[in-house]
This record gives structure tokens, sequence and C-alpha cells, in this order.
């Protein structure tokens, strides 16, 4: 037996597909504080060869998989448009570089959502963020109390003593903000699908809390309370019988929209009321001066780089503008406005808004809890980005695709091409 044939079969286990799902989730979620300890090359080197074995794993598996349903169109139609703006773009090789990551991190989400099904995917973000989130309590504790020392290198200033904010192992108090909503989501779905006890639910929910509590991110308490009223939403449609559903649907979608005019129309006060009136200033001023150069280029945008290069215009002139040293545009909405135009735009939130609506759609029809985790994910995504641009990079891009590919494999056109090959009609019953 050749060498090829011995390691097929490790290679298309289920212990390896854990294995990797894991590996994969941690380097993703972990890859500031990798960045920070070693260099970006070795984290790229990282990416590179996950993607490498996770290529091997899917043509082991190939005959599973089908060429129409491996991913989302609009996915598709993103990433080549942020590869066409490398013809306009001001920095061929930065460009290309952020191009490669963008594509790196979306083939490994691309991986997991085809060796994972959704409860498994999961239970392994659990298992990794429970970990990552331990680690990040512990070295604040180290920094802040035991120590008293700061961390530079992983950006921890320790504050912990002084009750905050601290930042973890992600970099940011606005990161760290964000990583907990996403765990607290997933603890919850983990217990409610009964995949884990309450001895480990709890503590792990707890840690979360408290580690959300500390970080003092004021866009956490809007995050939540997205979240809290979207599974309110859900779970009243979930609960509607099959021949109300549709008028439930129509119903919460007039509130939503009456409520986002009502808290438009009172974005002063609420922003006095979370004490966030700096922050968003900061914001707005940094918004206003991205639509001047918009204007200069609205369609194409200014090329794809993704975090913002240094010495790279119009990057440059903004933070020499501002007299400020961004990183994003703080809103990946602008971001991809910035640097790929009102067609890049387009192609975004279709990718997002597609994914959304057709993970609803399956949540609201099938019993198991777990099928909630993809929209309530999706929100969180797309509300974060109005404040942050973490969507667009590392974790945030990364959790994007999953959802999408997700959302795509239960309900897609896609389908009813496979069913009219294999004669199996997909349907979207109650299942459990």
């Amino acid at each position: 037996m050749t060498p090829t044939r011995r390691l097929a079969p490790l290679l298309g286990s289920a212990e390896m597909a854990r294995a990797f799902t894991i590996a994969v989730l941690t380097t993703v979620f972990a890859s500031f504080t990798i960045e920070r300890m070693t260099s970006p090359v070795t984290l790229a080197t990282i990416v590179a060869v996950l993607c490498l074995l996770g290529a091997a794993i899917l043509w082991v598996r190939r005959e599973e998989l089908s060429l129409l349903r491996i991913a989302p169109s609009s996915l598709l139609a993103f990433l080549v448009w942020a590869a066409i703006s490398l013809v306009w773009t001001t920095d061929k090789s930065d460009s290309l570089f952020g191009w490669l990551s963008l594509l790196g991190f979306a083939f490994l989400a691309i991986v997991v959502g085809h060796i994972r099904d959704t409860l498994q995917t999961v239970r392994a973000l659990g298992d990794a963020l429970r970990a990552l989130l331990s680690v990040s309590l512990g070295l604040e504790i180290l920094s802040g109390i035991l120590l008293d020392v700061p961390f530079t290198f992983l950006g921890i200033q320790g504050n912990l003593a002084l009750g905050g904010p601290v930042q973890g192992i992600f970099g940011s108090r606005n990161m760290l903000g964000f990583v907990v909503v996403i765990a607290i989501i997933t603890f919850v779905i983990e217990w409610r699908s009964q995949s884990v006890t309450a001895q480990l639910a709890v503590p792990s929910i707890a840690l979360a809390t408290l580690l959300a509590f500390l970080s003092s991110s004021p866009t956490v308490l809007v995050l939540a309370l997205a979240v809290g009223v979207v599974a309110v939403a859900l779970t009243i449609v979930r609960h509607a019988p099959a021949e109300r559903r549709n008028i439930v649907q129509w119903t919460l979608g007039i509130l939503v929209a009456l409520a986002l005019s009502a808290a438009f129309a009172l974005r002063h006060p609420i922003i006095a009321l979370l004490d966030a009136g700096s922050d968003f200033s900061i914001r707005a001023t940094l918004w206003n001066m991205i639509l001047d150069f918009v204007a200069i280029k609205p369609i194409q945008g200014w090329g794809w780089f993704g975090p913002w290069a240094r010495g790279e215009y119009p990057f440059t002139y903004i933070n020499f503008q501002l007299d400020d040293h961004h990183q994003s545009a703080l809103n990946a909405y602008f971001d991809v406005l910035l640097q790929l135009g009102a067609a890049g735009l387009v192609l975004f939130l279709l990718l997002g808004g597609v994914a959304t609506v057709r993970s609803w759609l399956v949540a609201s029809v099938r019993r198991s809890v777990v099928y909630a985790w993809t929209p309530l994910m999706l929100v969180t995504l797309a509300v974060d980005s109005m404040f942050e641009s973490f969507t667009l990079v590392g974790a945030g891009w990364f959790m994007l695709v999953l959802c999408a590919l997700r959302a795509g494999q239960s309900r897609s056109w896609r389908e009813s091409i496979d069913a009219a090959h294999t004669g199996v009609i997909p349907t979207l019953g109650r299942e459990a």
C-alpha cells in the first residue's frame, strides 16, 4: 500500500475533521497573539499550512461534496471583485497580500463548513473560545494583579485591578467584546441543545459575561441588546403556528423597521446614555473624511488592502488630516466602500443579507435550537460592522464566510439543481 493510500483514511476520518476544526478556530481567534508573539510571516505560514491540509481533506472527501455547493456565489463574486481591484490599487504587493489573507481565511471557513455540521461546529467553537477566554483572564490576572506590569507585546495594559478596561489576547477591548458576544451565543446554544452539561455551560457563560463587563466596550451593550431582541423575535416565530408564521414574520419586520427609525431619531440621547459621545464623534469625523475620498472613486474604490496599510494613499492622508493613526474605517461598510467602491459594498451586503435571510427562514421552521446559532451570529456580525471593521479580517471574516456557507447549505438554489440529478426533493420541514 502506497503512503498516499495509507494517509487517505486518516485525512477522511472524523477525528481528523474535529482536530482540524479546533486547530483552525484556535488559530483564527488567536491570530493577533500569534502575530505579536512571533511575526506576521509565522501567522501567514500557519494559515497556509492549514489551507494545504484543508485542501487535502476536501480532496479525500471529494465524493461527499457537490461542486455547485462548494461556496456561496455571493462570496465568490466578492472575492473576484477584490482581486480585480489589484488592477487600479496604489500598491499591488500590499493589495495582493491583503487579498491572499482574505482568500486564506475564507478557504478555511469553507473547509470547516463542509467537514463539520452546525452542531459539531458550535461544539468546536465553544471548546476553542473557552480555552482562549480562560487564557485571556489568566494573563489579565497575571499582568494586572500578580505582577502589576503591562504586557505591551500583547496589548495587555494590566488594568484588571482598576476594573478595566481589559483586552485579553485579542488586541483591544472592542475585539474582546466582540469575541465574548460570539462566545455567549455559542455557549447558550451548546447548553440548550444539550451538547454540554450545565456544569460546563454555566461557568463558561459566567466567564464570558465577566470579560464582557471588564472590557468596558461600548459596543458590547449594543450587540447584547440586538442579539437579545433577535433571539426573542426568532423564538416567537419558531413557536407560531405554521399558518400564521408569515403574518408574524411581517409584523416583526415592521416593528424592527419602526424600532430602527426610532433609534436613528433618538441617536443622540442613546449615545449619551451609553457614554460613547467622544467615541462616536471620532467615528463620525472619520466617516465624513472617508466619504470625501469615496467621491473620487465611487464605483471601484481605491483597491483592496484589508487593514489599512502603512504609508499607502489614501489611508495615510486620512490619518494625517485627522492627526490620528486609524488602522481601519471603524465600520466595515465604510471600509468596503472606500476600498472596493459601491460595487464592492453591494456584493458585501448581498453576501451577508442573503445569508441572514436564508438562515432566519431555516431557523424559523426547524425544531432544533442549534439552527438559531447561524442567524444570531450573522446579526452579531452585521451590528458590529457598524462600529468596527472586524468582519473584514481574521475571525470576523471567517465567521461571516462560515455562516454564509452554512445558510447556503440549508436553503439554496443549488439544492434544486442537485435534486434534479439525484431525484431527491429538498425540504424545509420541522426537523428535530
